[in-house]
């Protein structure tokens, strides 16, 4: 129930930008000792803080927001294309997961498959897959100043290459119009290279809001990728080869 309220407030705090704990409560048909609590997990997180007899998100840079705030944008989107994804895996497989917040939304699904090998440098997604009794892998390395929650380095690049993988799911900070991939990590995109140089299969997941964009440091084109899933079909400017799926 707590982490279903620190939801809706960071939705409600998106849209508003700012909010006072008597609107949070009327809005949520909580009291406000309830705000207060979820409030505090939110500042604790490093996701809200309280100004002025209210509370609005915490201004990240743009280059580097952490998992905890990402893990609670775009819930809804993220959780469709999480399912349309699964769809592409069958029991028996060897699956990637980068560290991102949409393969940790995958993460959720996959001890319905039997038999499966999942591979991922997520740190959270690990401690999850365990949680669910998957067989899981991790890269090890060593865990970056700019994002704790995911490991990368020479070793975690070692540990994917000793695999092949049958498909391999990752996700990015934006996607041009131009159908070029850029990240704010750029650690984590040497990891995702060596993810899809050693998989047969490489599926992009983005929701709408990453599109149009450019971040510090580009991982590739779209024409390296098999599937882009997404939740709204996307234009670009040249014709792409990569298989759409639209996440409903």
């Amino acid at each position: 129930m707590k982490d279903k309220y620190k939801t809706q407030i960071v939705e409600i705090l998106r849209e508003r930008q700012y909010a006072t704990i008597d609107e949070l409560s009327k809005i949520l048909f909580v009291s406000p000792s309830t705000v207060r609590r979820n409030l505090n997990a939110l500042e604790q997180s490093g996701i809200a803080v309280r100004t002025h007899g209210g509370v609005k998100l915490k201004e990240e840079s743009n280059s580097a927001p952490s998992f905890t705030f990402r893990i609670h944008q775009n819930i809804p989107e993220k959780k469709k294309i999480a399912l349309a994804a699964i769809k592409l895996i069958h029991d028996g497989d060897i699956v990637f997961l980068d560290g991102s917040t949409s393969s940790f939304f995958i993460a959720e699904y996959l001890s319905e498959f039997k038999n499966i090998r999942v591979i991922t440098n997520g740190i959270d997604t690990l401690s999850l897959l365990s949680r669910n009794g998957v067989n899981a892998y991790s890269t090890g390395g060593y865990v970056q100043d700019e994002n704790r929650s995911a490991l990368v380095g020479k070793y975690a690049e070692s540990m994917i290459s000793c695999f092949h993988a049958d498909i391999a799911f990752f996700s990015a900070q934006s996607v041009s119009a131009d159908g070029e991939i850029y990240d704010c990590f750029e650690e984590e995109n040497f990891i995702r290279a060596v993810m899809m140089k050693n998989s047969s299969k490489n599926v992009l997941l983005v929701d709408d809001t990453k599109f149009g964009r450019k971040s510090p440091y580009r991982l590739c084109h779209l024409r390296r990728v098999d599937y882009l899933i997404t939740n709204t079909p996307l234009s670009f400017t040249e014709e792409i080869p990569t298989a759409q799926i639209i996440a409903k």
